[in-house]
């Protein structure tokens, strides 16, 4: 046998909860294991009991293995041996972490969506407590953030991550790549109860389409239950001008997201703190997913050092009316989910709207009037989302009806 090596994973003093891996197999000598780390003396048994049982899974019985450690967690050990091992040997088994019960929770296609948190799908330092910002959804990316040399591992890892990390109830997003790559992707995912996939450049429906039949052949081959919804990122002019068909393309999208950095750059502009070269386009695809029934969601905010300035564009993203926007860091959560919220301005309008319009359908009125506005059904609906996500959120009771009736009493 000719000698073989890959080597997989991360090293270096600023590396966290990761390893780097270097697998020979050799064509005698059995299995040696070469262990660098600062913990040895208390893990270092177990970590080499864990790959030695990987190996052997995998029928590999001669081989010597380098293993820099930066106190990387055992999903992550498994991540990129198994890595290491599918560059050096065909082979269709996974070596699956056992899936965490807290991690099978489902999502509905109208669930609040104000904060998603991006994640480099190659970082597994930046996974482990992601859960904790209280972010709407955790997106493990396997696109920008991670290089075209380590995809093929970034995989193995998001797949685990998605069976052993907990997400506190976040929605669990993933980000593919474009085209080919990007439906590979969805071999490493969806199996393992991803809530949400988002893809990336999206410029027409076909895309999509593409996306969501490769979905649901994963589905009917390993008989899952749980929906796997899409939100397409626009990302170009073509895509700007294709937005509502693209939204209208499958009845899984419940979203349609812009990424304004690819955006200005198919433009050839330089994006602004003021936005004016990206108005048209953020304000069509509000319309285009308004007009589709889905949420609209905003591009992340690039600075992460000025949270007045992203307290500032928060508000204007809500009033041209999207319902979620991006986040790169993790102080920028609170700042979006507070912004996004309805102010107790806007709460005790809906009541009122609410209790009006219920009380001149109890009189038998056909028109409604709230001083001296009209109020329609459409402006009712509004109030009523306002006052369900005031709920959500603990801002007001379940039971605000009959509070208010006692408050008048």
């Amino acid at each position: 046998m000719s000698s073989k090596i890959a080597t997989t994973g991360n090293a270096g003093p600023k590396v966290r909860s990761d390893c780097e891996i270097t697998l020979e197999l050799t064509a005698k000598g059995g299995i040696r294991i070469d262990l660098s780390s600062k913990f040895k003396a208390l893990y270092g048994d177990s970590i080499i009991d864990q790959c030695k049982t990987i190996l052997k899974f995998f029928n590999i019985k001669d081989a010597s293995l380098m293993m820099n450690d930066s106190v990387a967690l055992p999903f992550v050990i498994a991540a990129r041996l198994e890595a290491a091992i599918k560059r050096l040997v065909i082979s269709d088994l996974e070596y699956l972490p056992e899936m965490l019960k807290e991690n099978m929770y489902r999502t509905i296609a109208e669930r609040r969506r104000f904060s998603r948190l991006y994640i480099p799908g190659n970082t597994p330092g930046m996974m482990i407590n992601a859960g904790l910002h209280s972010a709407d959804g955790i997106i493990l990316d396997l696109e920008d953030s991670v290089a075209p040399e380590k995809k093929d591992e970034a995989r193995f890892l998001v797949r685990n991550a998605l069976r052993q990390v907990g997400f506190h109830g976040a929605e669990r997003m993933v980000r593919i790549n474009q085209g080919d790559q990007g439906l590979t992707d969805l071999d490493f995912v969806v199996p393992h109860n991803v809530n949400l996939i988002l893809l990336p450049k999206c410029e027409n429906a076909e895309q999509v389409i593409k996306v969501e039949s490769k979905i649901n052949k994963i589905i009917t081959k390993h008989k899952m239950t749980n929906p796997v919804y899409l939100m397409p990122i626009i990302e170009s002019a073509l895509g700007v001008e294709n937005s509502f068909t693209i939204a209208r393309s499958s009845e899984k999208v419940v979203a349609l997201a812009i990424g304004l950095e690819d955006y200005t750059s198919d433009l050839g502009v330089p994006r602004t703190a003021e936005g004016n070269e990206s108005f048209y386009a953020r304000t069509r695809i509000i319309v285009a997913a308004k007009a589709a029934g889905i949420q609209p969601v905003d591009s992340v905010f690039s600075d992460v050092a000025d949270m007045e300035a992203l307290r500032q564009n928060v508000l204007k993203s809500k009033a041209l009316g999207f319902e979620g926007m991006g986040c790169i860091h993790p102080r920028q959560v609170s700042v979006i989910n507070e912004g996004l919220a309805p102010d107790e301005n806007e709460i005790e309008k809906s009541r009122k709207i609410v209790s009006a319009f219920e009380e001149a359908r109890k009189k038998g009125l056909g028109v409604v009037a709230l001083g001296s506005k009209m109020i329609d059904p459409p402006v009712v609906a509004r109030a009523l989302k306002t006052i369900d996500l005031a709920v959500s959120l603990g801002r007001l009771s379940g039971n605000w009806r009959e509070e208010k009736q006692e408050g008048n009493n």
